[in-house]
C-alpha cells in the first residue's frame, strides 16, 4: 500500500505561481512512477503529468507545457509540481498518483495509477 498526501493548493491570481507537493509514504518511493492529474467541476479528471521511476523523465499535457513542472524528491518522499503562470482554466483539484509498474513506461491513463491522494484544490482567479 502506498499513501499519498498533497499539499500547497489555495486561491491565487492568473500569472500566479503555486507549488504542490505530494508525500508519499508505505512502499520505496523511488520504485514509483507518480503522475498528477486534475478535476474541474463537472468534467473528467485530466492528466497533468507524470514523472518516471528510475530516469526522472517527465512529461506533460499540452496545455500546461512551459508552465508546469515536475520533480521528486526521493530522500523526502516527495513529487513537487511547480504550476507558473497560472490561467483561470487552471482552476481544478489537483491529484497525485502512483503506479510501482515499470511497464507501460510511461501512460496518461488514470487506470494504470495504483494509488492516489485525495486532491488539494487549486483556484484561480482572472
Amino acid at each position: 500500500q502506498v499513501q499519498l498526501v498533497e499539499s500547497g493548493g489555495g486561491l491565487v491570481q492568473a500569472g500566479d505561481s503555486l507549488r504542490l507537493s505530494c508525500a508519499a509514504s508505505g512502499r520505496t518511493f523511488s520504485n514509483l512512477s507518480m503522475g498528477w492529474f486534475r478535476q474541474a467541476p463537472g468534467k473528467e479528471r485530466e492528466f497533468v503529468g507524470a514523472i518516471i521511476r528510475g530516469d526522472d523523465s517527465t512529461f506533460y499535457t499540452d496545455s500546461v507545457k512551459g508552465r508546469f513542472t515536475i520533480s521528486r524528491d526521493n530522500a523526502k518522499n516527495t513529487v513537487y509540481l511547480q504550476m507558473n503562470s497560472l490561467k483561470p482554466e487552471d482552476t481544478a483539484v489537483y491529484y497525485c498518483a502512483a503506479r510501482p509498474r515499470s511497464d507501460p513506461y510511461y501512460t496518461r491513463d488514470p487506470l494504470k495509477y495504483n494509488y492516489w491522494g485525495r486532491g488539494t484544490q487549486v483556484t484561480v482567479s482572472s
